[in-house]
């Protein structure tokens, strides 16, 4: 066999991800220069570099582009109904108590549809992971305004541009209650995926915003040029400001993008209140789920 053939052959094996992702599932679907698979990579990076137990963690998603993500890292998935990856991640924390349950998914799905399940898990300080991929248009649907498009930027349902004020993520994300507030860019490669590691050992409704670019729509619809202008973009107008006030998040067409760590506190979680309060409401009475979560045993 030659040594190109036997290079091709062995190459997803050798690839630093393969561990972390389905690569009998490879290509993905997603377009050139999209950031999402830098997302996903900086994920995988912390998941190695916490040394996390792989078989304790768990992604759920919902619709749309980052959706996607459930079904290709090699971790056990759930892809939900839209809007509904965070209840659905909540109901498996309750459950499961022990796993990392990580939520990854994209603007339109999380605050759009989805908006009233985030912040009230944010509210109750749901032990979860949220990871939400900004691109700022609804990218797999056809290029619609979102709750995360500046003024004045085109999309398919707004040719003539959005007249309508957009989310402040993190604004949102730390009025709710979440106990991690951080935004990032595709382009902060090192810094995202310290991020993820501080998040991952961290408890609490934590939330990491990531801006990445959408070449097919977001950028055509404005003619903003490629994904490596957007690149371009990330890098010239990105100002990190850690402990930023979040009142002062909004990005604006084309405008400043304030990355950093905003918020980094700790809270007990849902269910270190539940217990508490069970606990002294209906003392000995209460018996709590143990450690290893709800599973279903045959008697000894």
């Amino acid at each position: 066999m030659s040594e190109a053939r036997q290079t091709a052959e062995t190459r997803p094996e050798a690839h630093p991800i393969s561990p972390y992702v389905r690569m009998d599932r490879m290509p993905h679907i997603w377009c050139p220069t999209c950031g999402i698979g830098t997302v996903v990579k900086c994920f995988a990076a912390a998941l190695e570099r916490t040394g996390t137990d792989l078989d304790k963690v768990a992604v759920c998603s919902g619709i749309g582009c980052t959706g996607r993500v459930a079904g290709y890292m090699k971790l056990d998935g759930f892809h939900s109904t839209h809007g509904r990856a965070v209840p659905f991640a909540t109901g498996l924390k309750l459950g499961r108590p022990e796993l990392l349950v990580t939520v990854f998914s994209g603007d339109g799905d999380l605050v759009g549809i989805g908006g009233n399940h985030f912040i009230h898990a944010a509210r109750r300080n749901m032990d979860l992971l949220i990871v939400l991929v900004n691109n700022f248009i609804y990218g797999m649907t056809g290029g619609q305004n979102a709750p995360t498009t500046p003024v004045n930027a085109r999309s398919s349902t707004m040719p003539f541009g959005n007249f309508e004020r957009p989310f402040s993520l993190p604004y949102l994300a730390a009025s709710s209650g979440a106990t991690y507030v951080a935004r990032w860019t595709c382009l902060h490669v090192r810094r995202l995926t310290k991020s993820f590691q501080e998040a991952i050992q961290r408890k609490g409704f934590r939330f990491v915003e990531v801006i990445a670019p959408c070449s097919t729509l977001y950028a055509r619809l404005n003619k903003l040029g490629s994904g490596y202008d957007l690149l371009q973009y990330y890098y010239e107008n990105s100002e990190i400001r850690h402990g930023a006030d979040t009142r002062n998040m909004d990005i604006d067409f084309q405008g400043p993008i304030v990355c950093g760590k905003f918020v980094d506190e700790e809270r007990p979680t849902f269910l270190d209140m539940m217990h508490d309060h069970y606990g002294r409401v209906l003392g000995d009475k209460y018996v709590p789920m143990s450690e290893e979560g709800g599973w279903i045993r045959a008697p000894d």
